[in-house]
């Protein structure tokens, strides 16, 4: 049985709450899992203690077990201190996208044309 270390969400439309859960990987995200490890509050404040509840215990012994977390559960190990860091490179994140590339694309051939004209006067 391949078993995920990840977040179940809950709370009602908007207002969203996550329970960290080990659950088999085939099991939908909101159904059947097999223990409750903790909880997650997103609309608390970063700095707060109730943000992000753990049972270090437990996670251990799943992680023992050969449970994989999810990317998002695995941070969250990372910032208690349970995981290694790992380096993120996203290199594609600050890049444009096409219409931002085409809108720029069509401002830069307007101020040329304007320079144009411009130069020519």
């Amino acid at each position: 049985m391949a078993m995920k270390i990840r977040l179940a969400r809950g709370g009602s439309k908007k207002r969203p709450f996550y329970r960290v859960v080990a659950a088999d990987s085939r099991m939908p995200r909101d159904g059947r899992f097999i223990e409750k490890l903790g909880t997650y509050n997103p609309l608390l404040p970063k700095d707060s203690e109730e943000r992000v509840k753990l049972d270090m215990e437990r996670v251990q012994y799943w992680l023992d077990q050969g449970a994989q977390p999810s990317d998002r559960v695995a941070r969250f190990l990372e910032a208690a201190g349970t995981l290694a860091k790992t380096e993120r490179n996203n290199p594609k994140k600050a890049e444009p996208g096409k219409k931002a590339k085409d809108r720029a694309e069509e401002k830069a051939a307007k101020a040329a044309e304007a320079a144009e004209a411009a130069a020519e006067e």
